[in-house]
């Protein structure tokens, strides 16, 4: 909810120029002229470094004894990880594609004492975007409108003004302050929750009321509850009944984050009974979500396919940040965006 952007220097590699001798990628972008766009862009960040695919079983074609750095995609779990992670003897550093790491931080990766490195900062806009469109979307009663456009019957909908609701952004790292920086102008109250209270970096017009203790607190008082939290032992199912009990009547849960943040059966009877109004989800526990899912019939419930990151411009912003990183690692200079082991993020 908020981690310092810690440091550490693992470079420079043992080919030329302080390049790794190989790096290791697993599947990041789909096509051959994506694949050869990113592969000219490394190589311009680590010249005479070789490129090593990897499959999403965790498997090479090409000897790893020499992979310095690992580039993970989505498609990566922790068991495949660890699979290759164990053949890679030299292996140093791994940097995830993705900002949740829970699967990245393996027994195996934390026994060797791994650097791991995430995308922080390259999925705030969309996930913010997609926020705005859905709090937007319910405010003016969209899915209540094209129920009656599908029923050609003419029926105003009296609306609500952004500017009348509480906002709680559960969490207040790069997501939750992107949300609060286009909410502002609407006029909204904005409350947040987050691991450090009182850091330097909290937005002007958000007030945090305290770390996770706080909690029923930004329940009580949100109009729209946004989950931007990472899922570490702390956080896991801190979305529960006891939780939901706290739940202004009415309000609505936004998850961008993880599935495992929400205990399901108590959200499933939160929409059902009460006191939610609603709830926007685009992350669950098990993906894809199956037909049978329940959450798919709850007139409700609004549910899209893990896509509130999605967005032409990700991809090439996440590949910037590796390749930063990558000028750092050749040079010897410390990384941005380490993860915390202890943090979980």
């Amino acid at each position: 909810m908020g981690a310092q952007n810690v440091t550490r220097v693992v470079g420079p590699g043992r080919g030329p120029g302080g390049s790794p001798l190989a790096i290791a990628i697993s599947p990041v972008l789909t096509g051959r002229d994506a694949f050869d766009a990113m592969r000219r862009k490394i190589l311009d960040a680590a010249p005479g470094s070789r490129l090593v695919p990897v499959s999403a079983e965790g498997i090479a074609d090409e000897p790893v004894d020499d992979v310095e750095v690992l580039l993970r995609g989505w498609s990566l779990g922790g068991d495949a990880l660890d699979r290759f992670v164990g053949r890679a003897s030299k292996l140093r550093w791994v940097h995830s594609v993705s900002v949740g790491v829970e699967s990245v931080l393996t027994p195996v990766i934390l026994l060797r004492g791994l650097a791991i490195t995430n995308g922080r900062g390259v999925f705030d806009q969309p996930i913010g975007e997609y926020v705005m469109t859905m709090i937007l979307s319910t405010c003016r009663r969209l899915p209540a409108l094209l129920e009656l456009q599908r029923e050609r019957t003419w029926q105003p909908i009296q609306a609500v003004e952004l500017a009348e609701t509480t906002i709680g952004l559960v969490g207040l790292g790069g997501i939750g302050r992107e949300v609060a920086r286009l909410a502002a102008p609407f006029g909204p109250r904005i409350v947040a929750i987050r691991r450090r209270a009182g850091a330097a970096d909290e937005p002007a017009g958000v007030q945090v009321l305290g770390g996770l203790e706080a909690l029923p607190e930004l329940l009580t008082l949100s109009d729209f509850v946004v989950l931007a939290l990472p899922l570490t032992a702390e956080t896991n199912c801190a979305i529960d009944d006891v939780a939901l009990s706290n739940a202004r009547p009415g309000s609505w849960l936004i998850n961008v984050a993880r599935g495992a943040l929400v205990d399901d059966r108590a959200l499933l009877r939160a929409l059902r009974d009460g006191p939610l109004g609603g709830a926007i989800l685009d992350s669950f526990r098990e993906e894809p979500l199956p037909e049978s899912s329940p959450f798919y019939r709850l007139p409700n419930c609004i549910v899209t396919p893990h896509t509130s990151w999605s967005s032409k411009a990700v991809l090439d912003r996440a590949l910037d940040v590796f390749c930063d990183n990558l000028r750092r690692y050749c040079a010897g200079a410390p990384l941005n965006y380490v993860v915390d082991p202890a943090a979980g993020y």
